[in-house]
């Protein structure tokens, strides 16, 4: 398949069916830790919106109609928790995003109205992982809330508060205010949670000034988000800094969620 594939997430708590708008593995940020192999800067080629149709409903026919699960999901994750538009790049790059969003919503509302019952309990929800950056985009804010409108969720990349870290870790060049500004926008329109990768840069945990750069982030953006996720290297990076990052100890992160929890009060989750 070209755009829809599915994996075991941790984050989500079982199967997720993705929807890769970047087939070309390319990005408008580099990531340190981005796990896409020859990453390239750039953005998507045009979208087969029908070819993406039909790929979704093929998939949710062997996930829900066939044996998939049985032969390729362990027990304790046997269930579609959702359909997330992620994949190898910045997936609102797509001038495509909006109408994708339309596409998938109707593969959903097809199989409930074919079978209800194809849907043990909730139907899968839709989720996007972005990196906010075309948010000035009015057709990408048309797209999340069409997600919004369906009781979807957006993950927001926001893995450092300053503008020389997230330089070094996402590989762009940003001023805090502009990602608040950008989440604020995005909570308006959908469920919104910030998700951090947090790794350690040559065996050294991320420094106080960089944590309170971040923590300080949360507070001012806490009455636009719902709360917080917390990771860690699962896998190794395919950049050329891998050598240089390391998995942090999963108690340091339970301790970083404790802080952002006193300090902002929102839900924190850590998947080390």
């Amino acid at each position: 398949m070209t755009y829809v594939y599915p994996v075991i997430s941790r984050r989500a708590g079982g199967v997720s069916v993705g929807i890769n708008l970047n087939p070309n593995n390319a990005c408008n940020w580099r990531c340190l830790y981005c796990q896409v192999p020859d990453l390239r800067r750039g953005g998507p080629p045009p979208i087969d919106l029908d070819r993406l149709e039909a790929e979704l409903r093929e998939m949710l026919r062997q996930l829900y109609e066939g044996d998939f699960l049985e032969r390729h999901v362990p027990p304790e994750a046997r269930k579609v928790v959702d359909i997330a538009f992620s994949g190898n790049g910045e997936p609102t790059m797509a001038v495509e995003f909006a109408a994708a969003v339309e596409r998938v919503g109707r593969c959903i509302d097809a199989q409930l109205l074919d079978a209800p019952s194809r849907f043990p309990g909730e139907p899968p929800r839709l989720r996007l992982i972005t990196n906010g950056s075309m948010l000035g985009r009015a057709a990408v804010r048309r797209g999340i809330a069409l997600l919004g409108a369906r009781a979807g969720e957006v993950w927001f990349k926001v893995d450092a508060g300053d503008a020389a870290n997230m330089r070094r870790i996402n590989g762009v060049a940003l001023q805090p205010a502009t990602v608040l500004r950008r989440l604020r926008q995005c909570g308006e329109l959908c469920s919104t949670w910030v998700q951090t990768c947090l790794f350690g840069w040559d065996g050294k945990p991320p420094e106080s000034d960089a944590l309170a750069a971040y923590l300080d982030l949360l507070y001012q953006a806490k009455g636009s988000v719902g709360g917080v996720h917390l990771y860690g290297l699962a896998r190794p990076s395919f950049q050329p800094e891998a050598p240089r990052l390391s998995r942090l100890p999963s108690d340091w992160l339970e301790e970083l969620a404790e802080r952002i929890r006193g300090k902002t009060g929102l839900t924190v989750r850590v998947s080390p």
